[in-house]
């Protein structure tokens, strides 16, 4: 007999779709490789400090305000089910993550099976077939694969495979003291590995092709964090620790045990740099595991491969029924918003919910009547701009969405951009999205540059120059896009000043509804 769906994987996707379906009703099971929700985290961050922030004391006292501050909790009723009554730490312990998601499922009854490692999948015209390692077949009429990205990625470099690898490296700092290391790559992983060592290793080098990316000004959480830059400061006070800008040609370890790196620096003419090491540690991320799909239902691969390549509704795009939770689902919004960390992924996980909702079991989307007037409707907008933790996290990738049709106004929350732009919620006469957003080329801007001129804070005339993040109420008629409006930047968050955001926002929806093009 065939599950209505067939989840693979309890992390933090697995668990919170799996708890929605679990209180909706649904037919469904979790299967999990690991002893317990959350294996990955049992293993990372290798250096065990989570880089989400978790912020206990906020002065919000409303629970969806709070968690705009809360990076670690998944969603559901219970406030008894929140990470922030898990650590008072601002960057947490990997091992209080693994915890909170041993309780949450615990208390939200998620039929998941442990240690069922998933070894073959196909999939045929009734559904899927997943078989793991003993022998056991479960039946799908839909697969969701929450699994993450579980394998490293491992750049096509000669000799790579010589190395060590962030996810099975010895992380005792002793048994570097003394040696020159070179770690590969120039992301989060690279410099928290860098920095457990800067006390005992005698000279360490970080290399990658690409300029540093600091998330401070890009936005991306993925890039950069402050709390792992303490060796840019120790790189440009010159404390025997260096940023090599350039690629790595090939890789050869000798004899006596130490590497010998062939290595070309970028904005040079320089010739290829011989340089050695006693350690070289690649730490260049991580992929999505393929391998257990056959060719009945292999999906498209993108992003170097790394990712499955997916539809607006998380759908892979060429093998109908497989869905994808979680942060493999950033290949949507790849280095742009948050669909690749829990504060992000969770509300995406609620979506993906609410389509399989509507595609399979009679549902709509969520909607709550408005009056058809302007006031109304920009009442109701900045109500939830003021408020939303979803459009607050995943900045430009959900948005309320506003269906007006004769004398009806629906209000639709957290809808998928695209999945709406595709077509998702069906045709409109009128359709107003809601996003919060960063100015065009908000990544270009230090934010600490004091000489370069800024939009001024509640500049109505300007909002539309905005690089913070604000409000953006776009406008379509019957699917055509008509215009747009930016409320003005504040520096508190709160778009409710009646002459610079209220009044400015009511004429714009009127101008739309009034036009009739």
């Amino acid at each position: 007999m065939a599950h209505d769906y067939l989840i693979i994987g309890a992390g933090p996707a697995g668990l919170q779709l799996a708890a929605l379906l679990e209180l909706g009703g649904h037919d469904y099971v979790v299967l999990e490789r690991g002893a317990g929700p959350g294996t990955f985290f049992t293993r990372f961050p290798r250096h065990r400090q989570l880089i989400s922030i978790n912020k206990v004391h906020t002065g919000y006292e409303d629970p969806e305000l709070r968690l705009r501050m809360d990076w670690n909790s998944l969603l559901s009723d219970d406030p008894e089910l929140l990470f922030t009554r898990y650590s008072e730490l601002y960057f947490p312990q990997a091992d209080d993550l693994v915890r909170y998601l041993s309780d949450f499922a615990s208390a939200t009854g998620v039929r998941v099976h442990y240690d069922t490692h998933v070894s073959r999948i196909s999939r045929d015209d009734d559904g899927f077939t997943a078989v793991d390692l003993g022998g056991r077949s479960w039946r799908g009429r839909r697969l969701v694969v929450a699994t993450g990205v579980s394998q490293p990625y491992i750049p096509p470099i000669p000799g790579i495979e010589a190395t060590e690898r962030y996810d099975t490296f010895e992380t005792d700092p002793a048994s570097f003291v003394d040696q020159r290391v070179l770690v590969i790559g120039k992301g989060n992983s690279g410099f928290e590995t860098a920095e457990a060592l800067m006390a005992k290793a005698a000279v360490i080098h970080v290399a990658g092709p690409h300029s540093i990316k600091m998330a401070w000004q890009s936005h991306f959480v993925g890039h950069l964090r402050a709390v792992n830059n303490n060796f840019l400061d120790s790189y440009q006070l010159k404390s025997q620790n260096t940023v090599l800008d350039g690629t790595v040609e090939s890789i050869e370890r000798r004899d006596d045990g130490r590497y010998r790196v062939m290595f070309r620096y970028a904005r040079t003419v320089e010739a290829l740099r011989e340089l050695f090491y006693d350690r070289v540690i690649v730490c260049t991320g991580f992929r999505f595991d393929a391998s257990a799909f056959d060719d009945s239902c292999r999906p498209a691969l993108v992003i170097n491969d790394r990712f499955p390549e997916q539809t607006s509704a998380y759908e892979s795009t060429t093998v109908p029924g497989l869905y994808f939770a979680g942060t493999l689902t950033q290949q949507r919004d790849f280095k742009k918003s948050t669909s690749g960390f829990i504060h992000g992924f969770r509300y995406g996980v609620r979506a993906l919910h609410r389509i399989l909702a509507t595609r399979y079991h009679g549902g709509t989307w969520p909607a709550r009547k408005v009056e058809p007037t302007p006031e109304a409707i920009s009442d109701a907008i900045i109500a939830r701009v003021n408020r939303s933790s979803a459009l607050w996290q995943q900045f430009g990738v959900l948005g309320d969405v506003v269906t007006v049709e004769g004398d009806t106004a629906l209000y639709q929350e957290e809808v998928p951009v695209a999945y709406a732009a595709d077509g998702g919620l069906g045709r409109a006469r009128h359709r107003f999205v809601v996003t919060l957003e960063y100015g065009k080329d908000h990544d270009a801007v230090d934010p600490f540059d004091i000489s370069i001129r800024r939009v001024v804070e509640n500049d109505v005339a300007n909002a539309h120059d905005a690089n913070y993040l604000h409000p953006v109420v776009r406008h379509y008629r019957e699917g055509t896009p008509t215009g747009v409006h930016h409320l003005a930047e504040n520096l508190e968050n709160q778009w409710n000043l009646p002459e610079v955001h209220q009044q400015p926002l009511a004429v714009f929806v009127k101008e739309c509804l009034a036009d009739a093009g």
